[in-house]
Protein backbone atom coordinates (compact mmCIF):
# COMPACT_ATOMS: atom_id res chain seq x y z
CA UNK A 1 0.00 0.00 0.00
CA UNK A 2 1.55 3.52 -0.79
CA UNK A 3 2.01 5.94 1.63
CA UNK A 4 -0.82 8.48 0.19
CA UNK A 5 -3.45 5.12 0.55
CA UNK A 6 -2.32 4.49 3.84
CA UNK A 7 -3.36 8.62 4.97
CA UNK A 8 -6.57 8.49 2.95
CA UNK A 9 -7.47 5.18 4.75
CA UNK A 10 -6.73 6.88 8.28
CA UNK A 11 -8.31 9.59 7.60
CA UNK A 12 -11.27 7.66 6.57
CA UNK A 13 -10.84 5.44 9.41
CA UNK A 14 -10.86 8.64 11.55
CA UNK A 15 -14.05 10.44 10.33
CA UNK A 16 -15.99 7.65 10.86
CA UNK A 17 -15.29 7.25 14.52
CA UNK A 18 -16.77 10.54 14.55
CA UNK A 19 -13.35 12.89 14.26
CA UNK A 20 -12.82 16.02 12.76
CA UNK A 21 -9.76 15.56 10.82
CA UNK A 22 -7.44 18.28 8.87
CA UNK A 23 -6.69 18.92 6.04
CA UNK A 24 -3.00 16.53 5.24
CA UNK A 25 -0.02 18.59 6.07
CA UNK A 26 1.74 18.39 2.67
CA UNK A 27 4.87 20.66 2.66
CA UNK A 28 7.61 19.76 4.13
CA UNK A 29 8.98 19.48 6.92
CA UNK A 30 6.49 17.93 8.49
CA UNK A 31 6.67 16.48 12.33
CA UNK A 32 2.79 15.25 12.18
CA UNK A 33 0.48 14.39 8.65
CA UNK A 34 -3.06 15.60 10.29
CA UNK A 35 -4.58 16.67 13.21
CA UNK A 36 -8.01 15.25 14.21
CA UNK A 37 -10.40 16.74 16.91
CA UNK A 38 -13.45 14.13 19.13
CA UNK A 39 -14.74 15.91 21.79
CA UNK A 40 -11.88 16.28 24.42
CA UNK A 41 -9.58 14.16 22.76
CA UNK A 42 -7.07 16.15 20.33
CA UNK A 43 -4.54 13.52 18.00
CA UNK A 44 -1.44 14.71 16.04
CA UNK A 45 -1.49 11.61 13.78
CA UNK A 46 1.92 10.91 12.16
CA UNK A 47 1.46 7.85 9.46
CA UNK A 48 4.33 5.74 7.92
CA UNK A 49 4.24 2.45 6.01
CA UNK A 50 7.51 2.00 7.93
CA UNK A 51 7.73 2.81 11.42
CA UNK A 52 11.63 2.95 11.37
CA UNK A 53 11.53 6.01 9.88
CA UNK A 54 10.49 7.64 12.80
CA UNK A 55 13.27 9.74 13.64
CA UNK A 56 14.57 10.84 17.34
CA UNK A 57 13.83 14.68 16.10
CA UNK A 58 10.27 14.06 14.86
CA UNK A 59 9.51 12.78 17.74
CA UNK A 60 10.27 15.81 19.92
CA UNK A 61 8.55 18.02 17.77
CA UNK A 62 5.60 15.90 18.33
CA UNK A 63 5.40 15.48 21.95
CA UNK A 64 6.32 19.28 22.43
CA UNK A 65 3.76 20.16 19.89
CA UNK A 66 0.74 18.11 21.46
CA UNK A 67 2.16 19.67 25.26
CA UNK A 68 1.23 22.82 23.42
CA UNK A 69 -1.53 21.95 21.39
CA UNK A 70 -2.80 19.71 24.66
CA UNK A 71 -2.79 16.87 21.87
CA UNK A 72 -1.85 13.60 21.81
CA UNK A 73 0.70 12.37 19.49
CA UNK A 74 0.58 9.12 17.93
CA UNK A 75 1.96 7.18 14.93
CA UNK A 76 -0.02 5.08 13.00
CA UNK A 77 2.14 2.02 10.91
CA UNK A 78 2.28 -0.84 8.88
CA UNK A 79 5.85 -2.71 9.73
CA UNK A 80 8.87 -2.80 11.73
CA UNK A 81 11.74 -4.02 9.96
CA UNK A 82 10.30 -6.82 8.16
CA UNK A 83 8.05 -7.66 10.62
CA UNK A 84 4.28 -6.13 10.35
CA UNK A 85 2.99 -4.53 13.27
CA UNK A 86 0.75 -6.77 15.48
CA UNK A 87 -3.10 -6.03 16.27
CA UNK A 88 -3.92 -4.86 20.10
CA UNK A 89 -0.57 -3.98 20.81
CA UNK A 90 1.47 -0.63 21.33
CA UNK A 91 4.38 0.33 20.24
CA UNK A 92 6.73 3.10 20.77
CA UNK A 93 9.00 5.08 18.95
CA UNK A 94 11.11 8.13 20.76
CA UNK A 95 8.37 8.64 23.26
CA UNK A 96 5.41 8.34 20.50
CA UNK A 97 2.49 5.57 21.17
CA UNK A 98 3.00 3.44 17.58
CA UNK A 99 -0.54 1.81 16.55
CA UNK A 100 -1.68 -0.64 13.54
CA UNK A 101 -4.55 0.38 11.59
CA UNK A 102 -6.17 -2.25 13.05
CA UNK A 103 -5.14 -1.10 16.41
CA UNK A 104 -6.17 1.74 15.81
CA UNK A 105 -9.62 1.00 14.50
CA UNK A 106 -10.11 -1.19 17.27
CA UNK A 107 -9.60 1.60 19.64
CA UNK A 108 -10.85 4.85 17.87
CA UNK A 109 -14.13 3.09 16.28
CA UNK A 110 -14.73 -0.20 18.42
CA UNK A 111 -13.74 1.71 21.56
CA UNK A 112 -11.63 -1.40 22.43
CA UNK A 113 -8.00 -0.03 23.78
CA UNK A 114 -4.76 -2.06 23.24
CA UNK A 115 -3.76 -4.15 26.78
CA UNK A 116 -0.54 -5.15 25.34
CA UNK A 117 2.56 -3.39 24.72
CA UNK A 118 6.22 -3.59 23.12
CA UNK A 119 9.04 -3.05 25.30
CA UNK A 120 12.92 -4.01 24.71
CA UNK A 121 12.85 -7.91 25.87
CA UNK A 122 9.06 -8.98 24.12
CA UNK A 123 5.35 -8.02 25.34
CA UNK A 124 3.92 -6.64 28.31
CA UNK A 125 0.64 -5.85 29.80
CA UNK A 126 -0.12 -3.98 32.62
CA UNK A 127 -1.01 -5.45 36.10
CA UNK A 128 -3.80 -4.02 38.04
CA UNK A 129 -2.00 -4.49 41.06
CA UNK A 130 -4.96 -4.13 43.73
CA UNK A 131 -7.15 -6.48 41.84
CA UNK A 132 -4.15 -9.24 42.27
CA UNK A 133 -3.43 -8.60 45.21
CA UNK A 134 -7.44 -8.84 46.07
CA UNK A 135 -7.29 -12.24 44.21
CA UNK A 136 -4.38 -13.74 45.98
CA UNK A 137 -6.03 -12.86 49.27
CA UNK A 138 -9.22 -14.34 48.29
CA UNK A 139 -7.73 -17.64 47.86
CA UNK A 140 -5.77 -17.20 51.14
CA UNK A 141 -2.51 -17.83 48.67
CA UNK A 142 0.97 -16.12 50.36
CA UNK A 143 3.29 -14.66 47.86
CA UNK A 144 5.58 -17.65 48.27
CA UNK A 145 2.57 -19.75 47.06
CA UNK A 146 1.74 -17.73 44.02
CA UNK A 147 5.58 -17.24 43.32
CA UNK A 148 5.58 -21.25 43.31
CA UNK A 149 2.75 -21.37 41.33
CA UNK A 150 4.32 -19.15 38.69
CA UNK A 151 7.87 -20.55 39.13
CA UNK A 152 9.29 -17.14 39.66
CA UNK A 153 10.81 -15.71 43.32
CA UNK A 154 8.59 -14.52 46.01
CA UNK A 155 10.15 -10.77 45.06
CA UNK A 156 8.95 -10.87 41.66
CA UNK A 157 5.22 -11.67 42.77
CA UNK A 158 5.97 -8.87 45.46
CA UNK A 159 6.75 -6.50 42.73
CA UNK A 160 3.49 -7.48 40.54
CA UNK A 161 1.51 -6.71 43.30
CA UNK A 162 3.05 -2.97 43.57
CA UNK A 163 2.43 -2.25 39.82
CA UNK A 164 5.58 -3.59 38.15
CA UNK A 165 4.12 -5.02 34.67
CA UNK A 166 4.09 -8.70 33.59
CA UNK A 167 4.52 -10.44 30.52
CA UNK A 168 2.26 -11.54 28.60
CA UNK A 169 2.79 -15.61 29.14
CA UNK A 170 2.61 -14.11 33.17
CA UNK A 171 -0.56 -12.28 33.04
CA UNK A 172 -2.64 -15.21 30.98
CA UNK A 173 -0.89 -17.63 33.47
CA UNK A 174 -2.29 -15.41 36.18
CA UNK A 175 -5.71 -14.66 34.81
CA UNK A 176 -5.92 -18.75 34.47
CA UNK A 177 -4.91 -19.18 38.15
CA UNK A 178 -7.60 -16.78 39.79
CA UNK A 179 -10.08 -16.98 36.99
CA UNK A 180 -10.55 -13.59 36.10
CA UNK A 181 -9.29 -10.28 34.16
CA UNK A 182 -6.12 -9.10 36.06
CA UNK A 183 -5.13 -6.39 33.22
CA UNK A 184 -6.12 -3.20 32.82
CA UNK A 185 -5.41 -1.36 29.04
CA UNK A 186 -2.99 1.21 27.81
CA UNK A 187 -4.33 4.73 28.06
CA UNK A 188 -2.95 5.55 24.85
CA UNK A 189 -5.04 8.91 24.53
CA UNK A 190 -3.19 9.96 27.29
CA UNK A 191 0.13 9.10 25.70
CA UNK A 192 0.35 5.74 27.56
CA UNK A 193 2.12 7.75 30.45
CA UNK A 194 1.60 4.17 32.74
CA UNK A 195 4.33 2.95 31.11
CA UNK A 196 6.80 5.10 29.76
CA UNK A 197 9.06 7.91 31.43
CA UNK A 198 10.40 10.03 28.89
CA UNK A 199 12.17 12.19 31.42
CA UNK A 200 12.65 15.78 30.85
CA UNK A 201 10.68 17.90 28.24
CA UNK A 202 12.17 17.98 24.32
CA UNK A 203 14.45 21.37 24.20
CA UNK A 204 12.98 23.82 22.59
CA UNK A 205 14.28 24.85 19.04
CA UNK A 206 15.98 28.12 18.44
CA UNK A 207 14.07 31.11 17.29
CA UNK A 208 14.84 31.40 13.52
CA UNK A 209 16.79 34.68 13.74
CA UNK A 210 14.59 36.12 11.09
CA UNK A 211 11.53 35.37 13.25
CA UNK A 212 13.02 37.64 16.21
CA UNK A 213 11.20 40.56 15.56
CA UNK A 214 7.50 38.94 15.46
CA UNK A 215 8.36 37.06 18.46
CA UNK A 216 9.23 40.03 20.47
CA UNK A 217 5.77 41.12 19.66
CA UNK A 218 4.43 38.32 21.06
CA UNK A 219 6.07 38.77 24.19
CA UNK A 220 5.88 42.11 24.56
CA UNK A 221 1.67 41.55 24.59
CA UNK A 222 2.24 38.81 27.08
CA UNK A 223 2.43 35.53 25.09
CA UNK A 224 4.56 32.86 25.67
CA UNK A 225 6.17 31.84 22.32
CA UNK A 226 6.95 28.16 21.41
CA UNK A 227 9.27 27.78 18.21
CA UNK A 228 8.65 24.64 16.30
CA UNK A 229 10.93 23.27 13.60
CA UNK A 230 9.39 20.56 11.65
CA UNK A 231 5.64 21.83 11.65
CA UNK A 232 3.14 24.00 9.21
CA UNK A 233 3.84 27.01 11.09
CA UNK A 234 6.73 28.60 12.59
CA UNK A 235 5.50 28.98 16.38
CA UNK A 236 3.00 28.59 19.00
CA UNK A 237 2.03 31.47 20.99
CA UNK A 238 -0.28 31.11 24.28
CA UNK A 239 -1.45 33.72 27.00
CA UNK A 240 -2.96 31.97 29.76
CA UNK A 241 -4.45 35.29 30.91
CA UNK A 242 -6.70 36.06 27.72
CA UNK A 243 -6.55 32.39 26.51
CA UNK A 244 -5.55 33.03 23.37
CA UNK A 245 -3.65 30.60 21.26
CA UNK A 246 -2.12 31.21 18.02
CA UNK A 247 -0.23 29.54 15.10
CA UNK A 248 2.14 31.77 13.62
CA UNK A 249 3.71 31.32 9.88
CA UNK A 250 5.93 34.36 8.09
CA UNK A 251 7.64 34.24 4.65
CA UNK A 252 7.19 36.57 1.60
CA UNK A 253 3.51 35.52 0.35
CA UNK A 254 4.32 33.19 -1.93
CA UNK A 255 2.23 30.27 -3.24
CA UNK A 256 4.10 28.20 -1.01
CA UNK A 257 2.98 30.39 1.95
CA UNK A 258 -0.78 30.50 0.65
CA UNK A 259 -0.15 26.35 0.89
CA UNK A 260 0.72 27.05 4.45
CA UNK A 261 -1.70 29.32 5.34
CA UNK A 262 -4.27 26.83 4.57
CA UNK A 263 -3.02 24.12 6.66
CA UNK A 264 -2.81 26.35 9.37
CA UNK A 265 -6.51 27.41 9.33
CA UNK A 266 -7.41 23.87 9.27
CA UNK A 267 -4.88 22.64 11.76
CA UNK A 268 -6.41 25.86 14.09
CA UNK A 269 -9.74 24.83 13.26
CA UNK A 270 -8.89 21.47 14.89
CA UNK A 271 -6.99 22.23 17.75
CA UNK A 272 -9.17 25.12 18.43
CA UNK A 273 -6.42 27.68 17.89
CA UNK A 274 -5.96 31.00 15.83
CA UNK A 275 -3.63 31.68 13.13
CA UNK A 276 -1.88 34.22 11.54
CA UNK A 277 0.96 34.69 8.58
CA UNK A 278 2.89 37.25 8.79
CA UNK A 279 4.13 38.69 5.41
CA UNK A 280 5.97 42.04 4.26
CA UNK A 281 3.80 43.18 1.65
CA UNK A 282 -0.50 41.98 2.64
CA UNK A 283 -2.30 41.30 -1.05
CA UNK A 284 -5.32 40.01 1.00
CA UNK A 285 -7.18 39.79 3.95
CA UNK A 286 -6.69 36.06 4.85
CA UNK A 287 -6.41 32.69 3.18
CA UNK A 288 -9.08 30.52 4.40
CA UNK A 289 -9.23 31.66 8.06
CA UNK A 290 -5.83 32.77 8.42
CA UNK A 291 -5.26 35.89 8.88
CA UNK A 292 -2.66 37.70 6.62
CA UNK A 293 -0.96 40.74 8.68
CA UNK A 294 1.74 43.10 7.13
CA UNK A 295 4.83 42.82 9.04
CA UNK A 296 4.77 46.53 10.19
CA UNK A 297 1.34 46.13 11.64
CA UNK A 298 2.35 43.16 13.57
CA UNK A 299 4.86 45.81 14.93
CA UNK A 300 2.67 48.24 15.71
CA UNK A 301 0.42 46.13 18.17
CA UNK A 302 0.40 47.07 21.82
CA UNK A 303 -1.33 44.67 23.46
CA UNK A 304 -3.22 40.91 23.21
CA UNK A 305 -7.12 42.67 22.57
CA UNK A 306 -5.63 44.50 19.55
CA UNK A 307 -4.38 41.07 18.05
CA UNK A 308 -7.35 39.70 18.89
CA UNK A 309 -9.34 41.91 17.30
CA UNK A 310 -7.63 42.56 14.28
CA UNK A 311 -7.04 38.46 13.66
CA UNK A 312 -11.28 38.55 14.23
CA UNK A 313 -11.59 41.27 11.93
CA UNK A 314 -9.58 39.11 8.90
CA UNK A 315 -10.12 35.56 9.65
CA UNK A 316 -12.73 33.45 11.10
CA UNK A 317 -12.95 32.61 14.89
CA UNK A 318 -12.13 28.74 15.02
CA UNK A 319 -14.53 28.76 18.06
CA UNK A 320 -17.51 29.85 15.66
CA UNK A 321 -16.44 27.42 13.12
CA UNK A 322 -16.00 24.09 15.60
Amino acid sequence: MSRSALVENVTAMLEDAGFLVSDRCAIRPKSFDIAARRGKDVLLVKILGNIDAFDAATGAEMRRLGTYLNATPIVIGLRTRDEDLKPGVVYFRHGVPVLSPDAAMDLFIEAVPPLIYAAPGGLYVNIDSEVLEDAREERDWSLGRLAKELGVSRRTVSKYEDGMDASVDVATELEELFEEPLTSPVSVLDGAEEIQDDGDAPEKPEVDPADEPIVTVFTRIGFEVHPTDRAPFKTVSENEQERQQVLTGHSEFTRTAKKRARIMSSVGEVTRTRSIYVVDERKRESVDGTAIIEKSEMEAINDADELRDLIMDRGEDPEEVA
